[in-house]
């Protein structure tokens, strides 16, 4: 079936909310788009040094780092460069310490699709699903609109640890609250960017029975692949942990690229995932 053509997505208006809702894009459209909002490409937002900083924080057991998983310090810092660079699609040499860190557009699009084809398979079978994301500034509406493709197709979303239940860390409130089906961390007052794993240990604590595939980043896709629960999980290039639980062989999607550019620039994503459910 050939794809119509769309015009250059407008900053507001009919249009813009159209990128939400399933449309027919080629791949070269979402790659340039992946490009154009910086969430992929030659340039992103970690340089080189801030990647290498990062890469031998986790290895010498940063918890912040370890997003809950285990088993991150039986590397060096050059294996998980390695990892990093086959996962994202740049150079692995340890002596390029300076510079930007490229990601392959074309890499981004191909694990999105991956991840839209176990989305639409949990659908189809009507599996019990749960989103969650520790970066909602740049990515919740991205997991909204999944959501909400998730549920028109059949699956069931789970909404755990949500009302006045709340914990304190560091002597600061905590609660877990849903935006459109995706679990978000607050204070009450505002939703946080967190690497921690106790918000999904609550999560998975308060169900009886485990969900059937989780999909989220940071410390809730740490925590449910740590649990044993298959996740499909987005990791920034300068965030490894879901990458070597990868190469561990402890799970099987994630999504290397750029985790907090604009939120609407991701529209891109959610089409490539969206591309792989039934019209």
């Amino acid at each position: 079936m050939m794809a119509r053509e769309v015009p250059e997505p407008s900053p507001a208006g009919e249009e813009r909310l159209t990128l939400w809702r399933r449309g027919l894009f080629h791949q070269e459209q979402l790659v340039r788009a992946l490009v154009d909002g910086r969430i992929a490409g030659p340039v992103t937002s970690h340089d080189r040094a801030n990647v290498g900083w990062k890469l031998r924080h986790l290895v010498e057991g940063d918890p912040y780092l370890q997003f809950g998983l285990s088993g991150m310090t039986a590397f060096t810092a050059d294996e998980v460069l390695a990892m990093m660079a086959e996962e994202a699609g740049f150079d692995p040499d340890p002596a390029i310490v300076e510079g930007p860190t490229a990601v392959d557009p074309w890499k981004v699009l191909w694990s999105l699709e991956a991840a839209g084809r176990r989305l639409a398979k949990a659908a189809a079978n009507r599996e019990r699903v749960l989103l969650a994301t520790g970066h909602p500034s740049g990515l919740l509406l991205m997991y909204m609109a999944v959501a909400r493709l998730l549920e028109e197709h059949g699956a069931t979303l789970l909404t755990p640890y949500e009302g006045p239940t709340h914990w304190r860390e560091s002597g600061h409130r905590r609660e877990i609250r849903y935006f459109h089906m995706v679990g978000v961390l607050t204070d009450r007052a505002s939703s946080l960017h967190s690497h921690g794993p106790e918000a999904m240990v609550r999560m998975l604590g308060d169900l009886s029975v485990p969900p059937d595939l989780v999909f989220a980043d940071h410390g809730f896709a740490g925590a449910a692949i740590e649990a044993g629960v298959e996740t499909i999980s987005i990791a920034d290039v300068n965030d490894p942990a879901p990458v070597v639980a990868k190469h561990q062989g402890r799970t099987e999607i994630v999504i290397v690229m750029d985790d907090n550019v604009r939120p609407d620039h991701y529209w891109c994503c959610f089409q490539a995932i969206a591309s792989q459910f039934p019209a």
